[in-house]
């Protein structure tokens, strides 16, 4: 598996800003059954698909969930938000510059955002102490961050982009902190055409919460941190009469297989918040294929592609992919394991 990955690699703008279209990515196909790895580009994922196949796509949207406030005394600090609540956040805490190195807060702090929300700094998380819990003092802090807060950016993004490159063209729900990026590849006239081959399409909702405490020992240890889903009974009709259910993306991955009876294997209606680790070692029961951008080994997305595939079929396809220079993070290339 890669250890270190080459910076060039790392995809720095969406294809939309390299002279692609958003499908024009690169897909490496993983057929279980063949144990065979094919490469192609998205725009041909129909060919990869049966008559059928129910894509599940997440249709929440991206919101700009970098917030800068003032502390006491007149300095910057920058919030993220990991998991926003009514009265309370949990947030990690960074420089509003970059590289946006981890900044400590105190207890019992207050922080002015624009927009007059006003939060107390209440304390760390115990189960994760790289975030602390921001409590509402005043002002209404969804607003703020959607009139002034600024996309998350990690230092292989070369530049901002407007936050509508961060969108899923069916992206209607707001609330995620970083973009559900599998579904960015999916355009319209792909969807049309899925459907002319019998390949349905239907939207769930997962709140996604950061990829990166910040910090690369945390990061390392792959933490857990729940995130806000809702599957409505509509989507499990049409989830449950499917044939194979290939979810867009792992934060679906993670609500369906939340929402999914252990015995039977069909799915429910519900929402909440979810808690749910997948790891190599998951039984699946819900997801019979997947769709997904590439991840690094640092990550816990990694984790969700690992319970797709063995060990060793799963380090041939990055191999390959890596030699085969595709692009990885948010705005890369893509795979898909059937």
């Amino acid at each position: 598996m890669i250890t270190s990955l080459p910076a060039e690699l790392r995809a720095p703008m969406p294809a939309e800003l390299r002279g692609l279209p958003r499908d024009g990515a690169r897909l490496c196909v993983v057929d279980r059954a063949q144990r065979r790895i094919t490469h192609t580009h998205v725009s041909d994922i129909g060919r990869h698909l049966r008559r059928g196949d129910l894509l599940v796509v997440n249709s929440s949207r991206t919101i700009p969930a970098a917030l800068n406030g003032e502390r006491a005394g007149g300095s910057r600090v920058q919030v993220r938000p990991w998991v926003r609540r009514p009265s309370s956040w949990d947030v990690i805490a960074v420089s509003p510059l970059p590289p946006h190195a981890p900044v400590p807060l105190h207890e019992g702090e207050v922080l002015h955002f624009p927009g007059g929300f006003v939060a107390r700094v209440a304390h760390r998380r115990d189960d994760l102490p790289s975030l602390w819990r921001l409590e509402r003092v005043s002002g209404d802090g969804f607003a703020s961050l959607l009139s002034s807060g600024e996309p998350i950016r990690y230092s292989y993004a070369s530049a901002g982009v407007s936050i509508e490159h961060l969108q899923t063209v069916f992206a209607d729900h707001p609330g995620s902190a970083e973009t559900p990026s599998a579904g960015r590849h999916l355009t319209w006239q792909l969807l049309l055409g899925l459907r002319h081959r019998g390949i349905d399409v239907v939207d769930i909702v997962l709140h996604t919460g950061l990829s990166s405490t910040q910090d690369d020992d945390i990061d390392a240890t792959h933490p857990l941190v729940e995130e806000w889903f809702s599957i409505p009974a509509s989507a499990v009709r049409r989830i449950n009469a499917a044939q194979r259910v290939v979810a867009v993306g792992t934060s679906v991955v993670r609500a369906l297989e939340t929402a999914v009876d252990a015995t039977t294997g069909r799915v429910s209606a519900c929402e909440g918040w979810t808690s749910l680790r997948i790891g190599r070692t998951t039984a699946l029961r819900a997801c019979h294929g997947l769709f997904s951008g590439l991840h690094e080994a640092n990550g816990s997305h990694l984790d969700v592609v690992g319970a797709f595939l063995d060990r060793p079929l799963l380090e041939a396809a990055y191999a390959e992919c890596l030699t085969r220079r595709y692009l990885w993070h948010e705005f890369g290339d893509a795979m898909l394991v059937t």
